[in-house]
């Protein structure tokens, strides 16, 4: 793998390397080169309401039509909506999304569908930066056109709400909905409409500088507070591109990915809709989730951390439901990537059918204490399966959590981060472990 694209596209400071124009221009010329030699003429964009989107839009779209691609602006639309559209229009053979997700605004990314809304693989994406990186690319021939897609919001929600099978219900469940001020800002209203729930909307009001600004799934205080008050069913949190789904119950308890993938796939597996039986997950799962999905008789399999991950082993186990705890969720009999709004739509479903609270179905699952803690380290990345101290106490917390839990440490794939979790029977006496191994790794990885 290269030095561009980490778990999830290219990610960094806006402005800065590779977030830049520059890197914008040559990554467009790239897509649009490679789009041509799939036989296709078009490339989807879309983007998040974040300050600095326009600016690399603007880059890339140059880049595309400079290589005689047509560039189609979608405008802001969450990242399955790009998904969506890539697969959905003729003659479109890629689908470009500009956001950071959950980082803050002055973070952006390009992540790159292929045609038909897959994620790249490891070689396209290699393709990919041997051109951004490689020598300067000559644009020759024809130019192509830049154009705005009018009606890819209208689109996307008409087909996220063929995807849930009630047009009308005769008791409204109470929702509140936090936007995140992000990509889902508009078209949430849409889906989410008055003719079908009770709900409210907060955090729907983008400027540009408000993504994810204590709010959204990485915050969900607020949310809690306003279910609480106004005595909602549920609360329903998106980040800043909407691929992604948390929870809160009516009493005002976060429910992560985890515990909604246990909730979904029980009710598949009742409705004989759960293929081949499986939900895939990563290793960064709860134990609680094995242990749910053992009780259900349901396989439950591990991939590495990222939704790319999970649908790589999805393709390869027959599975059709998948996932991480940070609340993607994909279900791939009705979508090809992780779709926040889907998610969402697929839990009211179960609730409605089965009239129970979101706190009823998440009992399913015991969630055991988990401790997750970044260390900032060394860019160099270094190797700290070799470092003996490090070894050492990792393999002694190990041997004391013993089957009651365990250690899972991995570097981050968009920032010099060492992230290291813990999970335990204990909460304090899990913390306490964390601590214990990032002081270590601390005391041995020291960042430049």
């Amino acid at each position: 793998m290269g030095t561009l694209f980490g778990t999830d596209g290219i990610r960094g400071r806006a402005n800065l390397h590779p977030i830049t124009c520059e890197v914008a221009l040559k990554t467009g010329r790239a897509v649009g080169l490679l789009t041509v030699e799939t036989g296709y003429g078009a490339v989807v964009i879309g983007k998040d309401p974040r300050i600095s989107g326009d600016m690399l839009e603007s880059a890339l779209a140059a880049g595309i039509a400079s290589v005689g691609v047509d560039a189609l602006l979608a405008g802001v639309i969450p990242t399955p909506g790009v998904a969506y559209l890539s697969s959905l229009l003729d003659g479109v053979g890629a689908g470009i999304v500009i956001s950071a997700s959950h980082n803050p605004y002055y973070d952006n990314g390009i992540k790159i569908f292929s045609r038909g809304g897959i994620k790249l693989s490891d070689t396209q994406e290699e393709a990919i930066e041997s051109y951004i990186m490689g020598a300067e690319i000559v644009p020759r021939g024809n130019v192509g056109k830049i154009s705005m897609i009018s009606d890819g919001l209208e689109l996307y929600s008409s087909f996220l709400l063929g995807k849930f099978p009630f047009k009308k219900l005769d008791s409204k469940l109470k929702i509140v909905i936090d936007a995140s001020n992000g990509a889902a800002s508009r078209i949430c209203t849409m889906v989410f409409n008055h003719l079908l729930f009770d709900v409210q909307f907060i955090h729907v009001t983008p400027n540009g500088i408000n993504i994810n600004d204590n709010c959204g799934s990485q915050h969900t205080l607020e949310l809690k507070n306003r279910v609480l008050k106004e005595k909602a069913d549920i609360g329903l949190a998106f980040d800043g591109d909407a691929d992604r789904l948390i929870a809160i119950d009516e009493r005002g308890n976060q429910i992560t990915g985890d515990r909604l993938l246990a909730i979904c796939a029980k009710f598949a597996k009742e409705k004989n809709r759960l293929k081949s039986n499986i939900l895939v997950t990563t290793t960064m799962s709860n134990i609680g989730l094995s242990r749910a999905l053992e009780s259900l008789g349901i396989v439950h399999l591990k991939s590495d951390v990222g939704d790319r991950k999970v649908l790589e082993e999805m393709g390869r186990s027959g599975a059709t439901m998948g996932g991480e705890d940070s609340g993607h969720m994909i279900f791939l009999e009705d979508h090809t990537t992780g779709d926040g709004m889907l998610s969402a739509l697929k839990l009211l479903e179960v609730m409605v059918e089965t009239g129970k609270s979101l706190s009823d179905l998440a009992s399913i699952m015991v969630v055991y204490p988990q401790i997750l803690m970044n260390v900032e380290v060394d860019a160099s990345r270094p190797d700290f399966t070799k470092i003996a101290p490090i070894v050492h106490t990792i393999r002694r917390i190990e041997e004391q959590l013993a089957d009651k839990g365990r250690v899972l440490i991995r570097y981050s794939g968009t920032q010099p981060l060492l992230r290291v979790m813990v999970e335990g029977p204990d909460k304090d006496l899990t913390r306490e472990y964390c601590q214990e191994i990032c002081r270590v790794i601390k005391e041995n990885i020291v960042p430049e």
